[in-house]
């Protein structure tokens, strides 16, 4: 998608992110019905066709496209995509959804999964994870995301932005649990932001501003973020004191430029490295750190709302590899910091087996450490660490942990 964006003005643009973000958000039950509508399912070859089909029939289920402009528009896309056979196909599939539509709409109530529009799979570990919470789970993952800000506190605080966005006439509020957050009335081009490209403010979830709280950073600390990219942890923990020196790894070099490029617009300087953050002999110089966070590679399984493309991509099997790598990256990193130094362990997942067990199975392994439990919680409190699920108080699913070594 990001290679066509440059070619698009703003209007085309917008309407562009729209198509793809909701053809992915729905892309389970926008299956289901187109599956009721072909008589054959579409050959691998033919994948452009399957997918402007789903657009098409996107725009006439969920958007506010005239139908006559959804079907003339999707017919004439085949066209030029040189595929003439198609366009009878794809006018009278469209056309059939318009006559059927409260049939087929009562059909999908009745299939359990792709009435929810996630897959199989996705669907049985919520209700495995949260049998009491997983319609709201499944329901907020399939909402658009509110865009919120984090102000940097070395330039401004949250009330004086507040008030340059008012003089701007941008809506938006204090964000509540978070120091330096904003929700906006609805999302806006980072351009039209006042001071932005200067670094007053950054775009950052509510719920990942909450991590660095955690960390309860103090001057003249030595810092570990063990997996950066794209930097909004590492930007703000800086932001709290940004003399204490960061080192700021990930395993991606690519991805370390994207910590370069947000440090450079803030104006706030970390030591970066590209590593495998569990294999410290790599890395290490051999200084110990007072604080170290880990915000581990997970399923996404908190973020879907905004990474709708996890629906498609994600599989069952790669939950346990993921939680292999964030078992070697607690075990690694443990003995890397000082004694009553703080370690916070955070992924966007709701599920168990990469949160709570996981926190579970690591203080069984290492007595030195201790759980840290907090009279202002960070989300709802489980028996190890603290969840946060999609869509509570308006935020991304989180999980968080603090860890006291001894």
């Amino acid at each position: 998608m990001a290679a066509f964006l440059p070619q698009l003005n703003d209007n085309e643009r917008s309407f562009y992110q729209q198509l793809c973000y909701g053809v992915l958000r729905l892309h389970p039950t926008l299956i289901f019905l187109g599956n009721q509508l072909l008589k054959k399912p579409f050959k691998n070859k033919d994948a452009d066709i399957a997918a402007l089909f789903l657009t098409g029939l996107y725009q006439l289920r969920d958007l506010r496209t005239p139908s006559h402009a959804a079907i003339s528009e999707t017919v004439n896309a085949a066209k030029k995509l040189g595929k003439q056979w198609a366009t009878g196909l794809l006018n009278a599939c469209l056309r059939n959804y318009q006559r059927q539509h409260t049939e087929l709409e009562a059909q999908l109530q009745h299939n359990p999964v792709a009435g929810t529009a996630h897959p199989e799979w996705l669907l049985q570990q919520y209700q495995s994870d949260w049998p009491d919470h997983w319609q709201q789970i499944t329901q907020a993952n399939n909402q658009q995301a509110p865009m919120m800000l984090r102000v940097n506190r070395q330039q401004a605080s949250r009330e004086t932005y507040l008030q340059q966005l008012l003089q701007q006439d941008i809506g938006a509020t204090a964000l509540r649990d978070c120091d330096d957050g904003v929700l906006l009335s609805k999302a806006y081009d980072v351009n039209a932001l006042p001071n932005f490209e200067t670094g007053m403010a950054s775009v950052q979830d509510g719920a990942a501003q909450l991590v660095v709280k955690m960390l309860d950073i103090q001057p003249d600390q030595h810092i570990l973020d063990a997996c950066a990219a794209p930097g909004g942890k590492s930007c703000h923990i800086l932001e709290q004191h940004p003399d204490n020196t960061l080192v700021a790894l990930d395993i991606s070099a690519e991805r370390l430029k994207q910590i370069e490029q947000n440090l450079s617009r803030l104006q706030l300087g970390a030591q970066l490295k590209a590593a495998d953050a569990s294999d410290t002999d790599a890395w290490w110089d051999g200084e110990l750190f007072d604080r170290i966070l880990i915000d581990a590679p997970c399923s996404g399984s908190g973020v879907i709302r905004r990474h709708p493309d996890i629906k498609l991509l994600r599989r069952p099997e790669d939950i346990t590899s993921l939680a292999h790598t964030q078992q070697q990256l607690l075990d690694k990193l443990w003995p890397l910091l000082k004694a009553d130094g703080l370690m916070v362990y955070t992924t966007c997942s709701a599920f168990k087996k990469e949160n709570e067990q996981q926190i579970e199975a690591f203080l069984q392994r290492h007595p030195d450490a201790k759980e840290l439990r907090f009279e202002q919680a960070p989300a709802t409190a489980r028996p190890y660490g603290y969840q946060r699920l999609p869509g509570d108080d308006v935020m991304d699913g989180f999980y968080y942990a603090c860890l006291r070594r001894r």
